[in-house]
């Protein structure tokens, strides 16, 4: 039985890692899993720290779809998969992988989840997170200063120059998309019931 692919996408701060974990944890562990675009930023090892620092890891180009699709046919082959361990810190692929198994849904999260038609084509239940821009941009600013050591200069100059027209130029259209827009002001628990429905009726 192929599993059911769900995308969830939106923009940076948006609430995708919440909204996909709240979904893993109603499922179990036994019967979902989740694979996180992000962890599929190209093999940049053959330049150095200042040369990584200073692409646009906002872009398409950034991703390692070829890698990407392929895992998620091995899946659809039963077949595990190891996905890629990044560091967002050093702009690096790590030498570490998380192994993945098949399961009856596989969640796909990312802010180009729903550009990418080598993606698109997968899923079965496409999902657009929506939030406004100011709370995701505070949202984005604590996660990197904390979680990935980043400094507050850092964050600034990147969400200025590569994450914000990055946002408007390729994950906002895709927002046209989506099966579901779901918004992020309030609690995103009040509309995993209607979730739920949509799943249950295409498992």
């Amino acid at each position: 039985m192929n599993p059911l692919f769900i995308g969830i996408s939106g923009g940076t701060g948006s609430g995708k890692t919440y909204l996909s974990n709240l979904l893993i944890k109603y499922y179990g562990l036994q019967s979902a899993t989740k694979i996180n675009l992000d962890s599929y930023y190209k093999n940049l090892s053959g330049l150095n720290f200042e040369e990584r620092q200073a692409l646009n890891y906002d872009h398409p180009n950034s991703i390692d779809i070829d890698l990407f699709t392929n895992h998620l046919t091995q899946l659809i082959n039963g077949e595990k998969i190891e996905v890629p361990t990044y560091s967002f810190s050093k702009h690096l692929r790590t030498n570490k992988t998380t192994q993945i198994e098949p399961r009856k849904i596989v969640i796909i999260e990312g802010l180009l989840v729903l550009h990418f038609m080598e993606i698109y084509n997968f899923l079965n239940l496409k999902i657009y997170v929506d939030a406004p821009n100011d709370i995701r941009f505070i949202r984005r600013l604590k996660r990197d200063m904390v979680e990935r050591n980043r400094s507050l200069e850092s964050v600034i100059s990147q969400y200025l120059k590569t994450v914000r027209p990055m946002h408007e130029k390729y994950v906002l259209p895709s927002k046209q998309i989506a099966d579901l827009i779901v918004s992020n002001q309030k609690n995103l628990n009040s509309t995993l019931q209607k979730i739920k429905i949509i799943i249950e009726k295409k498992l």
